[in-house]
């Protein structure tokens, strides 16, 4: 594995050094520190942080590269994305504001859209990671996010939730609430839902790693902080996915957007395949569940 690390010299720089350091330690990955200096005055300070950080990182048993840039942050990590095949990438963050649609840097959510490798955004005073909270979908499009999921869990020896959550249906659809809620059965339905929740376990399971299946109804992001919250879970995983067009960037959603927002824990953005086209809510319950129309 391959994983950069993105500093600017300030201390949320240093939370993603101590969380970068973790994964590289773990995987025995091998490790870049990148500073970057949006001004030629910042330079000095910048590198003097920098070989800081690195002392960090190798007391925790990783010896990095060190590379110092200059310019826009988002064009240098992309051009070292770009040059360099990395698996991961780690950058720090910190709240600037609660309200509106971004509540942390927006270069934050630039960096997530614009390079094609899964993001892990530093959140927190994290001392570990050994519960990861995976926020499926359910769909197939996220198994490379659950891949990517189970390396980073067996270096760690991490456990992982797989959490789906369904917005509550009208009342006529209680008996399939009632379906997922009773969760052997869903697993065994053969739905959709059912198939890929079982194959995401058992690729998983087939790593060592300790694994479960959560369904949760209500509003998404109350859901899954809750079960953060239940669970004591100390990463979150969500996914985007590539936007159609000649232009080669990703998307993240509205889902993805408010839980980097509001979350008190490390994010891995990773990245999905191409959805299906979206149905409507009757046309989802219909293939889900073998319903039958009149």
């Amino acid at each position: 594995m391959r994983i950069l690390i993105c500093s600017d010299g300030m201390p949320a720089a240093d939370n993603a050094t101590r969380i970068g350091g973790i994964l590289a330690a773990a995987c025995g990955a091998e490790t870049t520190l990148l500073g970057i200096a949006e001004n030629p005055v910042d330079e000095q300070p910048l590198r003097e942080a920098v070989e800081a950080q690195a002392e960090l990182l190798k007391s925790s048993g990783v010896t990095p590269r060190i590379v110092i840039g200059s310019g826009e942050p988002i064009r240098e990590i992309l051009d070292q994305t770009s040059t360099s095949n990395y698996d991961l990438v780690v950058i720090g963050s910190r709240r600037t504001r609660t309200t509106g649609l971004h509540w942390r840097s927006e270069k934050t959510y630039e960096v997530i859209k614009a390079i094609p490798v899964p993001v892990l955004v530093a959140v927190g005073e994290c001392e570990q990671l050994k519960r990861f909270l995976v926020c499926t979908g359910g769909k197939r499009f996220i198994d490379d996010a659950v891949r990517l999921t189970g390396t980073i869990a067996a270096a760690v020896g991490a456990s992982v939730t797989l959490l789906h959550v369904m917005a509550e249906p009208p009342a006529i659809y209680a008996d399939l609430v009632r379906l997922e809620e009773d969760l052997d059965r869903l697993l065994e339905s053969g739905s959709e839902l059912g198939r890929n929740l079982v194959r995401q376990k058992k690729d998983l399971a087939a790593l060592g790693i300790p694994v479960e299946v959560r369904v949760r109804h209500g509003d998404v992001v109350e859901q899954i902080f809750a079960e953060a919250r239940a669970g004591h879970h100390d990463l979150i995983v969500t996914g985007s996915s590539q936007a159609q067009g000649a232009l080669r960037h990703y998307i993240m959603g509205d889902l993805t957007r408010t839980v980097l927002n509001r979350a008190d824990c490390p994010v891995l953005v990773a990245r999905s395949g191409a959805a299906r086209p979206a149905v409507n809510l009757f046309a989802s319950f219909k293939r889900l569940f073998g319903v039958r129309g009149g």
